[in-house]
Formats: C-alpha cells, structure tokens, sequence
C-alpha cells in the first residue's frame, strides 16, 4: 500500500504542512536547537545542522516506507520553519493506530497554532489514513501537551513507568488515546 506520504501536503487555514526536506535543515536546527523546545523530547537541544540532517533523513525513511510522516509548520507564504506535527508511527498490520507528535518554536507557544492545526492532522489520521485509533505519548511534566491533547478529545489512559531511555535517564511516558468518531 503506498500512502504517498512523501509529498502529501496540507493546507490549514493561514498555515502549511509539508513533508520534511532537505533544505529545512537550517530552520529544524534553530526550532530545536532551543533547550526549552527539546525539554520533553527523546533528543537533546541540536549542536549542529547535521544533526539536523540526521531527524530529516528519519522523516523521509519514515514516509518512503509509510510508517509515519513529518510534516514542517509553515505560515502560508512565509519561508520560517516555525514547527514540525505529525504521525511517528503508523501501524496498519493487525491494527489501524498512527502515534500524532509536534512540536512549535517557542516564540509561538500560546498563541493557538496547534489548536488550529491538530483537529486537521487528526481529520488525515481517521478518515484519509483510515486510523482507527491515534495515540499521543507525553513525557511526564509537559503540561502544556496534555492540555492541548485532553481540549482534543484524547483521554489520558495511563502512565508508563520508566517508559523510556534518553538524556541519561528513564522518563515516565503519559499515554493518550482517541478513538474515530
């Protein structure tokens, strides 16, 4: 099954979802080069644009094989990366499930950009991907994503105990669930 994901974009309102490139390189190293953005994440803040080469070659093996797909936040017409969302995982042997992440500049935080954009990644998710079920994993802490999520109709269903290994330590992983309507 080829999901075309490689070149699938979306329009959303004054915004721009396109899948990760090569020549985003620059605007991925400035988004989490940002200790504060990279704070819940599985990777530490970038030191370098390769680095960043490193995340894009992930992006697009991920979508060549349609297990998942990142798309860069854009306004529309403007050249800054101003953040990445997308499904890291896509599962549709013996299930239906895409695991939804993002992540914003900081200079965007509380301003409603994932708001606006969430309920159309999620719209791709059910009725273009035909998922069943998306899930959203969140590092214990982040606040900020679990109210985004729980304003999304995900329900918290549990906490993973030294789910995962990164910076030196074991993070407890909060899952979230929704279902298609």
């Amino acid at each position: 099954m080829s999901l075309h994901l490689t070149t699938c974009v979306l329009e959303v309102g004054e915004y721009r979802l396109a899948p990760l490139q090569r020549d985003d390189a620059d605007g991925l190293f400035e988004l989490f080069r940002d200790p504060l953005v990279a704070e819940y994440m599985d990777i530490a803040p970038l030191e370098s644009v390769a680095e960043a080469h490193e995340i894009i070659d992930w992006g697009t093996e991920l979508a060549a094989g349609d297990g998942g797909v990142r798309w860069t936040i854009r306004r529309a017409g403007a050249p800054d990366l101003i953040g990445t969302v997308g499904f890291n995982n896509l599962i549709f042997d013996r299930a239906r499930r895409g695991e939804v992440a993002y992540d914003l500049r900081r200079a965007e935080w509380g301003r409603g950009v994932m708001s606006q954009i969430l309920p159309h990644v999620l719209s791709f998710g059910f009725n273009d991907l035909s998922l069943r079920r998306i899930e959203a994993m969140v590092t214990l802490g982040n606040a900020r994503s679990c109210s985004l999520l729980e304003r999304h109709r995900f329900s918290l269903e549990g906490t993973l105990r030294d789910h995962a290994h990164w910076k030196g330590r074991y993070w407890d992983q909060l899952v979230y669930g929704r279902l298609a309507d």
